[in-house]
């Protein structure tokens, strides 16, 4: 009788499987290695898009990892942010709405009033979308008007407050049809929210997308760096000619979005008007804070926030950002003589660069 050429242990187990199980797992890493090294030189071999362009009355500028251009995808999400959230779109929804007409809203516009709902209650107020009223009085939004009188502001301030509009069965509901809804200080972040969704969806994951200073990065630039992005120094300039550079901060995988009284305001009769307006007072805030950077997991939350600390000023906001440790702060303020200091957040020490 031929023995059988495989060897058994005393147990009747084959003491070939062990070397049969290492065989396996080095052929497993070897495909492992090969499928990383494939994966990384496809990375390296794939090319960085660059588009820009106008929405929301503003440009947008995007760079991002594809193999091809998205830009007629991109614009195509950005137009549909438009036709639901811009007060400057006669054809919108939010212009529907604020004309008073039987319009049910998208899921869009639904996802930015639930947002600015819940943020108007964390900042009691400071931040609120029935703004639109004041700010158009005050000569920052749709209308253009001259500073309105004292009477005038006690009056719209009847007609602002978010505690007056709710969203029921895909319909606002206003307690006084006059109230208005401006999203301008969270449209923005949104729209580059939306574009942020859609490379996901793409599998695309290094990108930076920036709409009217507002930003949405993830992983890393065409350098292989994390994303630098820079902290413009406060100054009188409507123009925006002065680009200092404050500060620079190492962002990625994060929003970050910027709001301040340096660039945008008017001058009357010789007093400076800021064009952040106090939704609670009726006027433009009066105190140190010069700009306000807030680092957040969306950018329609930093935009929001962002808007809602140049309301409140340095202390305030420090206040809730001791209540809200998802989000990191960046501000410039004037200080008693003058002089321009720098608060950040604690977490960002290590990202701030400059």
């Amino acid at each position: 009788m031929t023995p059988n050429p495989t060897t058994h242990n005393a147990n009747g187990g084959n003491k070939n499987l062990p070397k049969r199980k290492t065989l396996l797992q080095m052929a497993f890493l070897l495909l492992l290695v090969i499928g990383t090294i494939w994966i990384i030189r496809t990375q390296n071999d794939t090319p960085y898009q660059e588009d820009s362009g106008e929405i929301f009355g503003t440009f947008y500028h995007i760079t991002y990892q594809s193999g091809r251009d998205l830009q007629p995808e991109i614009e195509a999400e950005l137009r549909k942010v438009d036709a639901s959230l811009s007060p400057f779109n006669p054809k919108s929804i939010i212009s529907a709405v604020n004309r008073n007409e039987n319009v049910k809203v998208n899921d869009m516009f639904a996802q930015v009033f639930l947002l600015a709902e819940r943020i108007s209650h964390e900042t009691d107020g400071a931040f609120d979308i029935t703004v639109a009223p004041l700010v158009n009085a005050w000569g920052f939004g749709t209308d253009g008007r001259k500073p309105p009188s004292k009477a005038t502001v006690d009056s719209l301030r009847r007609l602002v407050g978010y505690q007056h509009v709710s969203l029921n069965n895909e319909q606002i509901s206003k307690a006084n049809p006059n109230i208005k809804l401006d999203c301008s200080a969270i449209a923005k972040g949104y729209g580059a929210d939306v574009v942020a969704r859609l490379f996901k969806r793409k599998g695309i994951e290094n990108f930076l997308i920036e709409i009217g200073g507002e930003i949405v990065t993830s992983g890393n630039s065409e350098k292989r760096l994390p994303w630098k992005i820079g902290v413009k120094k406060p100054c009188d300039d409507t123009l925006d000619v002065n680009q200092e550079t404050q500060s620079v901060i190492n962002v990625t995988d994060k929003a970050m979005a910027t709001s301040g009284n340096y660039r945008n305001y008017r001058y009357v009769a010789g007093k400076k008007y800021a064009h952040t307006i106090d939704p609670r007072t009726g006027y433009p805030v009066q105190h140190s804070l010069l700009s306000a950077t807030v680092l957040a997991n969306d950018c329609a939350t930093a935009d929001a926030y962002a808007t809602a600390f140049m309301v409140m000023g340095v202390d305030k906001a420090k206040r809730l950002l001791e209540r809200h440790p998802e989000l990191m702060a960046y501000f410039i303020y004037a200080g008693p003589k003058g002089e321009m200091n720098v608060w950040y957040s604690p977490s960002l020490k290590d990202k701030v660069a400059k």
